[in-house]
């Protein structure tokens, strides 16, 4: 029987395990150091269809993954150092701790893991206040008033859209210039609800014992001044770090990481396939993920079939 590993166990993950279970490819998920990704530190998903109440981002990983293995899915913890592709399809993953793992399809969908800042009671925050997209937790903030850190388009993005439920946004930005491209910058700055920190960086978060994010500590750059920010909630878009490290000697990728693909889910290598965010760098939405998930499930089946004449 021929093989196929999917590596990731967020949304593109698991919908590609769910359709390849259900081919009966018993397909083994690696689900890496972080099973469930980021999506599984959300307390409340709003717009995953189907769920009109909302699910808790760890409850829908969890259904996704017994959906899985319902139908067969494998599951296994493991982190992949190195990729050795093979020249008939397929390759060998290398394992840490030194085990080897040939494939015959491999579906890569390790996923982005959002830039932090660093800062003590980041992670306890998680979910408390402290968010890194604006499109899954903004309206949770109606009337309140909003922060963002990051100076790119992406930040540009969500300050714009947390104006919508914002009674006030504060960019913070540790430069004296916006980094992002002309027409994001100019929007944000004509924007009469949003106010811009500049030459200023966050060096505290308050108040982590409460378990809900409070207040910002922060710190001019220039005169070294400290102050407090009171806030409703803080939106972090300093950027992503794709999970590709590993693919990168033999798959191409841009500045930033990301899988360079012409037709996603099908790379250049014969029986490997990407899917979710290590090659959507702008979506970036659980939906998306799991749409590409199962695109790339297909592929995979097709590719087998043709493999099995």
């Amino acid at each position: 029987m021929k093989t196929l590993t999917i590596l990731g166990s967020g949304p593109a993950g698991l919908t590609a395990a769910i359709y390849a279970a259900r081919a009966d490819l018993a397909p083994l998920v690696l689900d890496g150091p972080s099973p469930g990704g980021p999506l599984i530190t959300t307390l409340l998903i709003e717009n995953i269809p189907g769920f009109p109440e909302g699910i808790g981002g760890y409850e829908f990983i969890d259904l996704l993954r017994k959906q899985a293995e319902r139908f067969g899915a494998r599951f296994q913890s493991a982190t992949v150092e190195d990729f050795t592709p093979a020249p008939a399809g397929g390759g060998a993953l290398h394992l840490a701790g030194g085990d080897t793992l040939a494939t015959d399809a491999l579906i890569i969908a390790t996923g982005a893991n959002h830039r932090r800042l660093g800062l003590p009671g980041e992670e306890e925050l998680s979910g408390r206040g402290l968010s890194y997209c604006a499109t899954c937790d903004g309206a949770f903030h109606r009337g309140q008033h909003i922060a963002v850190v990051g100076g790119g388009d992406t930040a540009m993005e969500e300050a714009l859209f947390l104006t919508r439920f914002a009674s006030k946004v504060t960019l913070i930005h540790r430069r004296d210039a916006l980094r992002a491209s002309k027409i994001m910058a100019t929007r944000v700055l004509e924007n009469p609800k949003i106010e811009v920190r500049w030459n200023t960086i966050i060096t505290g978060l308050l108040d982590p014992a409460q378990g809900q994010l409070s207040a910002l500590r922060l710190q001019d750059t220039q005169t070294k001044e400290a102050s407090t920010l009171e806030v409703g909630a803080l939106f972090i878009a300093i950027g992503l770090i794709p999970a590709t490290e590993p693919f990168r000697k033999v798959l191409p990728c841009d500045d930033n990481g990301y899988f360079v693909v012409e037709q996603p889910p099908l790379t250049h290598l014969p029986g490997v396939f990407v899917a979710g965010d290590v090659a959507d760098s702008r979506y970036r939405q659980a939906v998306t993920a799991a749409g590409a998930g199962c695109r790339a499930a297909i592929e995979a089946m097709h590719y087998l079939e043709t493999r099995s004449e």
